[in-house]
């Protein structure tokens, strides 16, 4: 299951409305091990397509270089799909590199008309566990704020 934060989720959603009508991609790190979504990291699709995301490479590698420095990792995993439901296509299952991610898809195909007029319909927001190419939805959950995190004792 991901829990996730309120400001997070809503983060990711005008992400995904702000690049309409291309896909909208990025991150939400966490500490390393904890499976805590905390910090929300948006990333330029390099492709600025409709239909395909790509993590600009210099980026991407300047994010693993930042979150390695803070003993982070990526926890979530999100891109956004623009006229198909929020489904990984074979092309996302393939590009799922990192197996303890949660895989959040968010379909804007019904929040805009066919002329890419805002018509607020419904947003679809789903997660995915997609580890050797078997894709598991699971469960999320929003909330307010994530539970304290206790430090581990030494």
């Amino acid at each position: 299951m991901l829990t996730i934060e309120r400001a997070t989720y809503d983060a990711i959603v005008a992400h995904a409305m702000r690049d309409h009508p291309d896909e909208a991609c990025g991150v939400v790190a966490g500490p390393a091990g904890s499976d805590r979504p905390e910090r929300f990291i948006p990333m330029v699709n390099a492709a600025g397509s409709p239909t395909f995301y790509e993590f600009d490479s210099l980026e991407l590698l300047q994010l693993y270089k930042d979150m390695d420095d803070r003993d982070e990792e990526p926890v979530v995993v999100y891109h956004s799909h623009t006229a198909t439901e929020a489904y990984p296509s074979r092309t996302d299952i393939g590009l799922a590199s990192e197996p303890g991610a949660h895989y959040v898809l968010v379909s804007t195909r019904e929040a805009f008309d066919e002329a890419g007029g805002n018509i607020d319909g419904p947003i679809e927001f789903r997660s995915y566990r997609i580890v050797d190419g078997k894709v598991t939805e699971e469960d999320v959950t929003v909330v307010d704020q994530l539970p304290v995190h206790e430090a581990p004792h030494s």
